[in-house]
C-alpha cells in the first residue's frame, strides 16, 4: 500500500501546464494592450528577450508558463468586446426628417501611410552625402501607393496584399501583416474601443459645437468612419500629435546617482554595464505606433554567418585605413580632427525591413537595401584620397554593403567620376527605410546635446555606450540576444566609414591636403580646416585631436656645401 500511496502522492502534485495562444497571438495582445517587452518581462521577473522568445515560438515552464497564462488570459479578456445590444425596434427610432435633421458627419480615416516609418524609395544623391550630420534635414516626401488589381505577396510576410507600396507588394498597416489570430485579436480590440466610444460620445447637433474641453476623450482610430473612395488608400493627415518617448534617459541618470550616493564615477560605471538592455527597451519605446514591426531574428545567408567560432562572415565593410604616401615638399603642421558621433549619425542609413531576399545581375534598385556581390572598380587616386573600399589585399569580387555600393555608384557618376561604376553579380536586399531607427536616433542625439549643453559628462557616457554598444552587439553576440541582425550590424559601420571618406572628399575638394583616414572618427589634415569644417562637439562638428608636425624643411638656397 506504501508504494500506490506514493504513486498516489506523485500524479496528486503533477498539475496540467496552462495553455497558452499561439506565439503570434501572444504578440498581438502584448501590442493591442500598448505594453512594451520591458514591461512585461519587469512584471514576471524574466527579461525582455525572454519575452521575444515567447513571441516567436518558445514556450515557458512551470510557474512562469502559469503567470505568462494568466497575463495572456487577462490581457484577452480586458480586449474582447462586450455584447452588442439587441437592436432598437423601428418603433422606437424617433422620425427625423427635413433640413434640419441631425446628420453624423463622417471623419477620415487615419492614413495608414503615415507613419514615419514607411518604407521609402530614395530621395535623391543628395540624401546619400552625410558628411557626418545628424541626418534630421531630409523629410519623407510621402509613400508612392498604389492599388493592385490582382493581389500579389506581400515583401514583409507572404500574404497577399491589395497595394504596392514604393514599387513593392505589401499591406497598408502592420496589423493586415500578422496572422489570422494577430487580426482577430486586432478586431476585438477595434471592435471594444468602437463600443466604448459610441456609448461616450453622443450625436453630434446639427449647430456647431463648441471646442471640447481639454483632456476630454477621443474617438479612437479604429472607431472612426472613412470617407476615402472604394479602391483608393486612406488619406495620408498633415499634423500627428507628438509621440515622443519619456524621458527614460535622465530617469535611469538620476536613479543611478542615486543609487550611489552621487558618484558620478560609480553611477557611470552602473549604467554603462547597463547599455545594452536599456538601449533594447529605448528601441522597443520608440518603435511604438511605427508602421513596421522590427524582426529580431530573420533567416540569414550564409554569408553572414561566422565561418567559425571566432571568424567573421563574408560582409566587407570598406573601413578606411589610409595614410598619404608622399607629403607636399617642405615641413607642416598637420591636425588631427575626430568626427563627433560617428555611429549615432550612421543610425540614419537604409536599413532592409524584411527578410533578405536573392536576386542575380548589374540592377540596382535604390528603393531597397542589403548586401551585394560585386566586381570593385579600380581606384587610380591613392595618392590624394583612400579608396572607398579600404585596404584590400584579394583581388576580385566581393561582399559590400548598401552604403558602401553607393559611394561606388556616386563616386562613379557625372559630379564626381572618380571611377567606373561597380559591377553587380548578385544581392541579397529588401524593401528599405532611412527612418527605421529615426526616433531612436533622435532620443540620443537630444540627450546627448543636453548633456553637452550642461555638462553632464556622465549622461554623456551612458548614451554614448548605449549607441556603440547597441550596433557592436546587434549580430551574433551573447550580449544582446533580443536583436540579431548581423546585415544591420554591417550597414551601420559601413555608412560611419562612408560618412568619413565624404568628409575627406570634401576636404579634398576645398584644398586641404589629406594625410590620413582611420576608422569611423579620424581625419588628418594639412590646411585651415575650419573654413571648411565647424568646430565643436555636436554631431555636425569636429573637434581636434591632435596637433603635430610632419615633412622636412627645404634648406634655404645658397646653403649646399659649406663647411663648419
Amino acid at each position: 500500500m506504501s508504494e500506490f500511496e506514493a504513486i498516489d502522492s506523485l500524479l496528486a502534485s503533477l498539475v496540467p501546464e496552462a495553455p497558452l495562444p499561439d506565439a503570434e497571438a501572444r504578440r498581438a495582445l502584448r501590442e493591442q494592450a500598448g505594453l512594451s517587452k520591458a514591461q512585461v518581462a519587469r512584471a514576471l521577473g524574466v527579461s525582455p528577450s525572454t519575452v521575444t522568445g515567447w513571441e516567436t515560438g518558445r514556450d515557458p515552464a512551470g510557474q512562469t508558463r502559469a503567470k505568462y497564462a494568466y497575463l495572456l488570459d487577462g490581457l484577452a479578456a480586458k480586449l474582447t468586446p462586450e455584447p452588442e445590444a439587441p437592436p432598437a425596434s423601428p418603433s422606437e427610432i424617433p422620425a427625423a426628417s427635413g433640413p434640419d435633421a441631425p446628420s453624423r458627419t463622417d471623419e477620415p480615416a487615419e492614413g495608414a501611410g503615415a507613419s514615419p516609418d514607411g518604407c521609402r524609395g530614395e530621395t535623391g544623391d543628395e540624401n546619400d552625402e552625410r558628411h557626418g550630420d545628424d541626418g534630421s534635414g531630409d523629410e519623407d516626401s510621402g509613400d508612392d501607393v498604389e492599388n493592385l488589381a490582382v493581389p500579389e505577396s506581400c515583401v514583409l510576410c507572404g500574404r497577399p496584399a491589395a497595394h504596392r507600396v514604393a514599387g513593392f507588394p505589401q499591406h497598408l498597416s502592420a496589423a493586415d501583416c500578422q496572422g489570422a489570430s494577430a487580426a482577430s485579436a486586432a478586431s476585438a480590440a477595434s471592435a471594444a474601443s468602437a463600443a466604448s466610444v459610441a456609448e461616450q460620445v453622443p450625436p453630434p447637433p446639427a449647430e456647431p459645437a463648441a471646442a471640447p474641453p481639454a483632456g476630454a476623450a477621443r474617438p479612437a482610430p479604429s472607431a472612426r468612419k472613412s470617407t476615402a473612395q472604394p479602391g483608393k488608400p486612406p488619406t495620408r493627415r498633415a499634423f500627428r500629435p507628438p509621440s515622443e518617448p519619456t524621458d527614460a534617459i535622465g530617469r535611469a541618470v538620476q536613479a543611478a546617482l542615486a543609487d550611489h550616493g552621487g558618484d558620478p564615477e560609480a553611477a557611470t560605471a552602473a549604467l554603462v554595464r547597463r547599455a545594452i538592455p536599456d538601449a533594447m527597451a529605448l528601441l522597443d519605446e520608440t518603435r511604438k505606433g511605427a508602421r513596421y514591426d522590427i524582426i529580431a531574428h530573420p533567416w540569414m545567408p550564409d554569408i553572414l554567418q561566422k565561418q567559425s567560432s571566432r571568424g567573421p562572415d563574408q560582409i566587407w565593410e570598406a573601413r578606411p585605413k589610409w595614410t598619404r604616401g608622399e607629403l607636399p615638399p617642405g615641413e607642416h603642421q598637420v591636425t588631427a580632427l575626430d568626427i563627433n558621433g560617428a555611429y549615432l549619425s550612421a543610425l540614419k542609413t537604409h536599413l532592409p525591413i524584411g527578410q533578405l531576399e536573392h536576386s542575380t545581375g548589374f540592377a540596382h534598385d535604390r528603393r531597397r537595401a542589403g548586401v551585394h556581390l560585386i566586381t570593385p572598380p579600380h581606384w587610380s587616386h591613392e595618392h590624394t584620397l583612400p579608396n572607398p573600399l579600404g585596404q584590400r589585399d584579394e583581388p576580385g569580387p566581393l561582399w559590400v554593403t548598401e552604403p558602401t555600393l553607393r559611394l561606388l555608384q556616386r563616386l562613379s557618376g557625372p559630379r564626381y567620376g572618380l571611377c567606373d561604376p561597380p559591377e553587380i553579380h548578385e544581392s541579397y536586399t529588401s524593401g528599405a527605410t532611412e527612418n527605421l531607427l529615426e526616433k531612436f536616433r533622435t532620443v540620443l542625439k537630444n540627450a546627448r546635446d543636453g548633456a553637452l549643453a550642461t555638462d553632464d559628462t556622465v549622461t554623456l557616457e551612458y548614451v554614448k555606450a548605449m549607441y556603440a554598444k547597441f550596433v557592436s552587439t546587434m549580430g551574433e553576440s551573447n550580449y544582446n540576444r533580443e536583436l540579431y541582425r548581423p546585415d544591420w550590424m554591417h550597414l551601420i559601420r559601413s555608412q560611419a566609414f562612408a560618412n568619413l571618406w565624404m568628409k575627406a572628399l570634401k576636404a579634398h575638394e576645398e584644398g586641404l591636403t589629406v594625410v590620413r583616414a582611420m576608422g569611423t572618427d579620424e581625419l588628418h589634415v594639412i590646411g585651415d580646416w575650419r573654413r571648411v569644417f565647424p568646430e565643436g562637439r555636436a554631431v555636425t562638428e569636429v573637434k581636434v585631436k591632435d596637433i603635430y608636425t610632419a615633412g622636412t624643411a627645404t634648406q634655404p638656397a645658397g646653403n649646399e656645401g659649406e663647411g663648419e
